[in-house]
């Protein structure tokens, strides 16, 4: 019988860098699944991260400016964590290999992702989108729920489960194609995984606010 565990992650958090690193050398899953396609593996591992001009063409405009803000961002925020975005993910992929563990990439092609997002977004959600990743992360924030937050951790799960509701709310078309749509194709990819190694012990890798959809959709197929 499949044995799955997942662990949900925060991109620049240390604990998930040590948690995933941990677990999986404690635990020496049979596969490591992790929340990545093999396009961003490619630029993770390169350090070739940064998105160019000529990325408009593939993802589109609105996608491209959402990659560049977001990407800032995140190395803002990774900056201040003290941990470079991404390094759970490689992390664990270094800890599978140690011990000879599969490793499947799970999460959607990036390239589909921003396509879908270019066409999703109405103006009004758009403008809304871009004016908080340009000036939100200057703005004192007086929101209680994000005060919360510590950089190094990975949030308490009901904390990312409000967090992620609030942002359904905001941006409901951002939602359905980074959280929703993503949510299924992994547990598709799980699924796959799952029936074609029937007696294997699985760690799966993703980002925290992915956990509460995965497990949902699993839990149907009798899996988690």
């Amino acid at each position: 019988m499949v044995k799955l565990h997942i662990i949900g992650t925060s991109h620049i958090a240390k604990e998930s860098y040590n948690l995933v690193k941990n677990n999986i050398l404690k635990n020496k899953p049979d596969i490591v699944a992790v929340e990545i396609d093999k396009k961003r593996l490619q630029a993770l591992l390169s350090k070739q991260t940064k998105i160019r001009l000529s990325d408009i063409k593939r993802y589109g405009l609105t996608a491209y400016i959402f990659a560049r803000i977001g990407s800032w961002l995140q190395r803002k925020l990774g900056e201040r964590a003290g941990l470079a975005p991404g390094s759970e993910i490689k992390a664990a992929i270094i800890a599978a290999k140690k011990i000879n563990a599969k490793i499947y990439l799970i999460d959607q092609d990036i390239e589909i992702t921003f396509k879908k997002l270019s066409k999703a977004l109405g103006i009004k959600e758009k403008l809304k989108l871009i004016f908080i990743l340009l000036f939100g992360f200057f703005i004192p924030t007086k929101n209680k729920t994000l005060k919360k937050i510590d950089l190094a951790k990975v949030p308490e799960q009901k904390l990312i489960e409000e967090l992620t509701a609030d942002f359904k709310k905001k941006f409901p078309s951002l939602y359905k194609v980074l959280v929703a749509d993503r949510d299924k194709y992994m547990a598709k990819q799980l699924i796959f995984i799952a029936n074609h190694h029937t007696d294997a012990k699985i760690i799966a890798v993703v980002g925290a606010g992915h956990i509460k959809g995965l497990k949902n959709i699993l839990s149907k197929q009798n899996i988690f």
